[in-house]
């Protein structure tokens, strides 16, 4: 039932996305990106979302509205999916070790946008992909979807480890966040209601 489909046209890309938020991690990624679509899998993957993704988009130019309108799409997806956000944990964080990167990603799916991005990634690429694009892809994700992203890295010296340890420990964290733990359906606020 937590499903949604997105479409995303602009003069820059053209984005298909669908995401199931109780899925079991299956995915399907043509960003036309290759390092965004090893990055997508791995936050499928370890969040259990099941997440198809295909965009045409400006990659002539450079990656940048690829990356951002994916992450707008991705954001919007999760708070249609999400809708009012009953039953649901609302919390989620994770500490994730890779090699020598250690990065702790926590959230709350409040509807309150925010990111905090406190990360060093030392090379300007991975391979032909920018790495400053990394903090554009989640604070459109935070803005669409209404998150509070909290991004630290503790440590780390290869770039490839530190951005792919930031989006495990997201699709961790948004796994645990998005969780149905009151089957009566209560806003997980004491306001009554979110934002």
């Amino acid at each position: 039932m937590r499903k949604t489909a997105i479409e995303r046209k602009t003069n820059e890309t053209d984005i298909s996305l669908s995401l199931a938020l109780d899925g079991s991690g299956k995915y399907g990624i043509k960003s036309g990106c290759g390092f965004l679509d090893h990055m997508l899998s791995l936050f499928a993957f370890h969040g259990k979302f099941d997440l198809f993704v295909g965009c045409k988009g400006d990659t002539q130019v450079d990656d940048h509205h690829t990356v951002e309108d994916i992450g707008i799409a991705l954001g919007q997806a999760f708070d249609e999916a999400l809708g009012e956000r009953r039953g649901i944990v609302r919390y989620g964080s994770f500490l994730l070790p890779m090699d020598e990167a250690l990065i702790l990603c926590a959230v709350d799916v409040s509807g309150r946008a925010h990111l905090t991005f406190d990360a060093s990634i030392p090379a300007q690429k991975v391979g032909v992909f920018d790495t400053e694009l990394v903090r554009e892809f989640f604070l459109a994700v935070a803005r669409e979807m209404g998150a509070t992203i909290h991004i630290r890295q503790l440590s780390g010296e290869n770039s490839h480890h530190i951005i792919e340890a930031m989006f495990k420990a997201f699709g961790r964290a948004m796994r645990m966040a998005c969780a149905v733990e009151d089957e009566g359906g209560e806003i997980p606020s004491s306001k009554g209601i979110l934002i």
